[in-house]
Order: structure tokens, then C-alpha cells, then sequence
């Protein structure tokens, strides 16, 4: 019965710990949303934790740990997400379901984790987080390089790259915009940003979707670019 008990509490104090540190990441995220990496302070990050700054130390020594935490954990939920997004897809899938299938998973993901954001795109970030956006950005390219492969057949690697690291660039500015809205008119950027992807890509794709009808319209519904 002793030992039990003697497991026991390492177990509980280890919860408790998690719990801890959960918290605290959780009011990172949200000074650091609301004031940016570089203004924030260990001291904002204890109190909307609710918590002294002493206990926020026993945890992490300074700010840019707890950034580095923060970010790991982000990072490696948004591998598991664009391992979803960007699976490969049916050739006969139509260009704007691949599209909006792909974005509406990464903007699902951005809007649930602000901060991801934040972290990744902040003038002053810490450099091992800067690391894993560059490694991230490279791995990001080359999942949409395999997705477009399969979508634009008899095209070069360096036409596919080039035209993978333009979509990447689009979805980024894109997803600023729709970050700096809510309700309708988040929806109505996430609409704007899909449009402009689809336009991009379907003079591109234009051999592979179905055959249009007298007004220039494909099967889709949406006005075909001239080539």
C-alpha cells in the first residue's frame, strides 16, 4: 500500500506540472497575440496566467524558452495538419474542391492557434523558431510541389516549385488578412483567398478540367482564363 501511495505522488506532481505548463503556454499565446513576441514580458505572461512570476520560473528561465516551447508544440501540430491538407489527390478532382479542401484545413488550424502566427511571422522571433520556419516553409513547398504534380502533368520541377512557392505566398498574404477579421467577413477573405488561388492555378490545369460550354464556363461554374 505504501509503494502505491509512493508511485502515486511523483504521478500527481507530474500532472500538475503539465497542467502548469499548459497554462502558462496558453497566456503566452495570448500576450503574444495581443502584444507581439517582442513587446511581451515573463512578467504579462505570469499574470494572465494568474500566477506569481516565481512560479512562472520554476517552469521556463526566460521568455524566448517559453517561445521555443510554444512554437515546437505548434509546429509539430502543423506538420500532422498539412500531412492532411495536402494528401494526394484523386487526378479527376476538380481544381477548386483540391483548393479549398487545402486551405480550409490550414485556415482551421491559423485560426485556432493565432500565435502560430504570430511566432512565425514576427520581426524578432528567436532563431531556433526562425530554424523551424524555414524548415517548415521548405517541407511546405515541397508537399505542394507532389500536390501540383499530380494536377499539372508535363510540367518541369522548376516550373513546379516556382509555382508551388507562388501558392505558398498567396495562402500567407491571404491568411493575414483573413487573421485580421472575424464572423462574415473572415469568411468572405477566406472566399477572396480560394478565388485567387483557383485563378492562379486553373489556366494552368485548364487541359486537365472538363470541356466548357458557349459561354466559356466549365463544368464548375467558373468563367474559364483565357490562356
Amino acid at each position: 500500500m505504501a509503494d502505491n501511495q509512493g508511485k502515486e505522488q511523483p504521478r500527481r506532481r507530474q500532472a500538475r506540472g503539465e497542467r502548469r505548463i499548459a497554462q502558462l503556454l496558453q497566456a503566452a499565446a495570448d500576450v503574444f497575440c495581443t502584444t507581439g513576441y517582442t513587446a511581451a514580458s515573463t512578467n504579462a505572461i505570469a499574470r494572465e496566467a494568474g500566477v506569481s512570476p516565481g512560479t512562472l520560473y520554476q517552469f521556463f528561465p526566460n521568455k524566448e524558452a517559453i517561445a521555443i516551447e510554444l512554437g515546437d508544440r505548434l509546429v509539430h501540430e502543423m506538420r500532422e495538419t498539412y500531412g492532411e491538407a495536402l494528401a494526394p489527390v484523386d487526378p479527376a478532382t476538380p481544381l477548386e474542391e483540391a483548393v479549398g479542401a487545402a486551405v480550409d484545413r490550414f485556415i482551421a488550424f491559423n485560426t485556432e492557434h493565432p500565435v502560430f502566427f504570430a511566432l512565425m511571422h514576427g520581426p524578432d522571433i528567436p532563431g531556433r523558431i526562425a530554424e523551424e520556419h524555414d524548415a517548415l516553409h521548405a517541407t511546405l513547398v515541397s508537399r505542394i510541389e507532389g500536390l501540383l504534380a499530380v494536377l499539372l502533368t508535363d510540367t518541369s520541377p522548376a516550373e513546379l516549385t516556382r509555382t508551388a512557392h507562388v501558392c505558398l505566398g498567396v495562402y500567407k498574404a491571404g491568411l493575414e488578412l483573413v487573421l485580421a477579421h472575424e464572423g462574415a467577413e473572415r469568411e468572405a477573405y477566406v472566399r477572396e483567398l480560394k478565388h485567387v488561388l483557383v485563378r492562379y492555378l486553373d489556366p494552368l490545369v485548364v487541359d486537365r478540367l472538363g470541356p466548357t460550354d458557349a459561354t466559356g464556363t466549365d463544368t464548375t461554374g467558373l468563367p474559364r482564363t483565357a490562356t
